[in-house]
């Protein structure tokens, strides 16, 4: 017989779309965004960028929205977070040319 799922075992997919971002070292960046697909909490992974095949492997370390840090951000608020880890480099600003670059990924599980 197989257990029936339990809906708060799974991970949610997330989505931010990335206006500005800040290179603070190879492995951390400061980056303004808009939640597209949340809410995202603190501890989300993004494993991808969206029209890439480049792997990256980023957490969500750090959320301030209006000068206060939270622990998530709801669809189309923006905000300023902290990602870590590996493909910083990889991310780029938004120009008056190009449209926002967005990252996807998973909230950490409850």
């Amino acid at each position: 017989m197989t257990e029936p799922l339990n809906p708060g075992s799974h991970a949610v997919e997330v989505e931010l779309a990335i206006d500005q971002i800040t290179i603070v070292s190879l492995a951390e960046a400061t980056v303004t965004v808009r939640c597209m697909l949340g809410p995202v909490r603190c501890g989300a992974r993004f494993d991808r960028i969206h029209d890439s095949a480049e792997a990256i492997d980023l957490e969500l370390t750090k959320i301030l929205a209006y000068h206060r840090s939270v622990d998530e951000l709801d669809p189309v608020h923006t905000a300023l977070v902290t990602l870590r880890g590996t493909g910083v480099q990889l991310l780029t600003s938004a120009t008056p040319r190009s449209r926002w670059q967005s990252i996807r990924g998973t909230n950490p599980l409850p």
